[in-house]
């Protein structure tokens, strides 16, 4: 897995940005603070990644911060909220904010991003408020790590569980599809391959 891009920016647009590292240009799509945060064209950048896998397309999101990445973590468990709508969320609301909002309930605030409606916004925030709730104070999202909702990163499993969550999946579900997915293809399986067959076994 792809966790972190340590290079050059090389080229941005609206909701992108490309990071040359050693000569190769990542791609990675990134909330506008995010991007607001790289810089210019030319500035040595450090960025969090989150890979997404589906049977048609890997693509890799970046984060300013693993805090961020976190969020986005979270995010995506909700029903309802794809990446799409997790970035708009991260675009309208530092971490901080997105924590208080969620820890006192405050559906407005998050309803501040385009694409969400009250209803979506109300469910986001009563879902995360027992994990935002109590983390009040704490910078940058820390203290909100990936095992909240997820296996530990860097491993096959955490990986493709967070693959399937990330296409809406609930952690259960994928935690058992990625387990089943292992045991018939081997722990030394290519991530593409177990998503794959983790991705059959959650919708049969």
């Amino acid at each position: 897995m792809i966790a972190k891009l340590t290079g050059i920016l090389d080229d941005s647009g609206p909701d992108w940005a490309v990071i040359d590292v050693g000569g190769v240009g990542y791609q990675v799509q990134a909330s506008a603070r995010t991007l607001a945060h790289l810089g210019n064209r030319g500035d040595a950048v450090v960025v969090h990644t989150e890979l997404q896998v589906s049977e048609s397309d890997m693509r890799l999101i970046g984060f300013a911060s693993a805090g961020e990445r976190a969020w986005f973590r979270l995010l995506t468990v909700v029903q309802g909220v794809g990446s799409k709508v997790a970035l708009a969320i991260l675009s309208a609301l530092t971490v901080d904010e997105l924590q208080r909002a969620c820890a006192g309930g405050d559906a407005a605030m998050v309803a501040r991003a385009n694409g969400v409606g009250p209803k979506l916004a109300t469910r986001i925030v009563n879902e995360l408020k027992d994990k935002a709730g109590g983390l009040a104070g704490l910078t940058g999202g820390i203290g909100i790590t990936a095992e909240t909702v997820s296996p530990p990163p860097g491993s096959i499993s955490g990986d493709a569980v967070s693959a399937l969550q990330n296409l809406g999946f609930r952690p259960a579900v994928a935690a058992t599809a990625v387990t089943a997915a292992l045991e018939q293809l081997g722990e030394d399986a290519a991530l593409g391959d177990v998503v794959r067959n983790a991705l059959k076994r959650a919708t049969a």
